[in-house]
């Protein structure tokens, strides 16, 4: 199978600003940002779907909030953020490779979408 979008910046094959690295996953800026803080949270492991994930996935599943949160904090958002992950094209998942879109920096309504 083909390697994700998202594999490729990992592996340093294709440019992305990254915000944060650790053994488990990497953060990049979006690069068609929705607010002043539009990082994504891409786990190392390609998990294709949130749907594909398995219970040994779970620690890894916790991790990536955590990042999230710190992402935020950094970026001086820790009060107010959302974290957003689609499953599936019909949600709007574009790269098949889970990652955690993580929002700040203006008003979110709700609903969204």
């Amino acid at each position: 199978m083909a390697r994700t979008l998202f594999e490729k910046i990992i592996a340093r094959e294709l440019p992305a600003a990254f915000l944060h690295e650790d053994e488990h996953c990497v953060v990049i800026s979006d690069i068609q940002p929705q607010a002043p803080l539009h990082a994504l949270v891409i786990p190392r492991k390609p998990i294709p779907r949130l749907y594909d994930a398995t219970p040994e996935d779970q620690a890894l599943l916790g991790h990536l909030m955590l990042v999230a949160n710190q992402v935020a904090e950094k970026a001086g958002y820790a009060e107010a953020f959302r974290v957003v992950m689609n499953n599936g094209a019909g949600a709007g998942q574009s790269v098949f490779h889970i990652h955690l879109h993580v929002l700040g920096g203006r008003p979110l309504s709700w609903p969204p979408g």
